[in-house]
């Protein structure tokens, strides 16, 4: 649980990506484990080599206090010349012979005196005890041992340094803490190993549903051999097919529907011609309930027209026949074709602006985006075109409401007309004109959206984004 606590924390709660957390789990995992190595492999070599130190100066010391003891017991008190003895003992370099005799201090090592020794080992050894002691002296870790030397008044001590051990255990510490970060770095490279291993069928589950929401229905996982995600893939693929024949099963009812409903559909419109010559016999009431008729007979077949061409979409069949042309010029074709007149504006840039379209269907994003204008936004207030280095953009305005932030999405869903489209005059639309309108410019690997003017009136602006060939 503290691990968990502790991954939690560095995570930030979470906000990482499933690799980074595998692999940063490693990373802590390695390096608490190597931190535990490497201080406890620190604490036995501390202690190990403190007391081999201390039992080999302990020793020569032993040695050194018995021929100091023999001296001082066999030779009469003013023959011996502390300095001297202390001189011709066998100490090592690291090794400082302090000497009390007499009532005074002797020491081979200048500076090495009364105040070299601890008081705490001076009180004990003066009150019999033999004693060692590891204690700082000028900022250097020593040893200090001493020994009464009782028969002749005398006491014996040795300060011996530890830097040099203190050096190599500084040495040893930072080998450890070196070790401890490879290990951790190989840790987390190890882990990122693992994770790219273990996620990779995430990945291929992820690229294929990306694919399956692109509309490519017939694709499928590759049977897996490992067991536990053998069910993963099975399931997967049944929820595809599953998923391909629904949509595929709907696509055939809407495109059936359409096509039966064509051939009523086009008696009912030649009858209506046929009424149409007689129309101004017909009394003042007559003549209301014929043009009612009428429209929703020109409703329907838009309608009509509108689910064969998404049915289209939704089946494959649809197709592009693209031919490189002059953004301008389509649009100009477009918006003259138009049944009321809106002004067209472009820079010098757009003028020159190529594009690998199919000139019908961007005819039929741009009509769409005129229709809705007329139905919703009180009609066209003008189109632009603008380009840059790498991108087309056709723009239509209105002067309508407007569409709330919250439903600039939904709007190019099928039979959307957002909330406001039964409270706008003229409302005859059937929600399907901005939906094929994103399926035409997602064929073209374009984008499309809705945004306020930017003149700040009110309105709606749409924008159409298509790939600019380099000229």
């Amino acid at each position: 649980m503290p691990g968990r606590r502790l991954l939690h924390a560095v995570t930030g709660g979470g906000r990482l990506g499933l690799r980074a957390r595998i692999t940063l789990a490693f990373a802590l995992g390695s390096l608490l484990l190597s931190a535990l190595m490497a201080g406890s492999t620190f604490g036995v070599a501390r202690e190990q080599l403190i007391r081999q130190r201390e039992s080999a100066a302990v020793r020569t010391f032993l040695t050194n206090a018995g021929n100091v003891s023999a001296q001082t017991r066999t030779n009469d008190p003013s023959d011996i010349v502390a300095p001297e003895l202390l001189s011709a003992l066998g100490s090592p370099e690291t090794s400082r012979p302090v000497f009390f005799f007499q009532g005074d201090w002797f020491s081979s090592v200048s500076g090495f005196g009364e105040d070299a020794v601890p008081e705490s080992v001076r009180d004990r050894v003066e009150a019999g005890e033999t004693v060692n002691m590891r204690y700082s002296y000028r900022g250097e870790p020593n040893l200090a041992i001493g020994v009464p030397l009782p028969d002749s008044d005398a006491a014996y001590f040795e300060i011996i340094s530890l830097a040099e051990l203190s050096d190599t255990l500084r040495s040893l510490g930072i080998i450890l803490a070196g070790a401890a970060l490879v290990t951790t770095a190989a840790g987390a490279g190890l882990g990122y190993s693992a994770s790219r291993r273990a996620l990779t069928p995430l990945s291929d589950v992820s690229e294929a549903a990306h694919s399956i929401a692109g509309g490519r229905l017939d694709t499928r996982l590759e049977a897996a051999d490992d067991p536990d995600l053998a069910p993963l893939t099975a399931s997967f693929n049944e929820m595809a097919a599953a998923l391909e024949e629904r949509i595929q099963r709907d696509a055939r009812f809407a495109s059936d529907v359409s096509h039966e409903l064509r051939s009523p559909l086009m008696t009912l419109s030649a009858s209506m011609e046929v009424l149409k010559t007689r129309r101004e016999s017909l009394d003042e009431r007559a003549q209301s309930a014929f043009d009612l008729l009428d429209a929703d007979v020109t409703r329907f077949q838009n309608l009509v027209d509108d689910l064969l061409e998404i049915s289209r979409f939704d089946s494959g069949s649809h197709f592009l026949d693209p031919d490189l042309v002059e953004a301008t010029e389509v649009v100009l074709h477009a918006v003259g074709s138009w049944s009321e007149p809106v002004p067209v504006s472009y820079d010098e840039a757009a003028a020159e602006a190529l594009i690998y379209a199919d000139k019908r269907r961007i005819e039929r994003i741009i009509a769409n985006l005129l229709d809705n204008a007329r139905l919703y936004g009180k009609g066209a207030t003008g189109v632009t075109v603008e380009a840059d280095d790498t991108r087309v953009r056709i723009i239509v305005e209105d002067e309508g409401p407007g569409v709330p932030a919250d439903q600039r999405l939904l709007i190019f869903e099928r039979f959307s007309r957002g909330a406001e489209a039964g409270r706008r005059s003229g409302d005859r639309g059937v929600g399907l004109g901005l939906a094929l309108v994103a399926e035409h410019v997602a064929l073209h690997e374009g984008a499309v959206w809705v945004e306020n003017r930017p003149d700040g009136r009110p309105g709606a602006r749409f924008v159409v984004e298509l790939p600019r060939e380099p000229t």
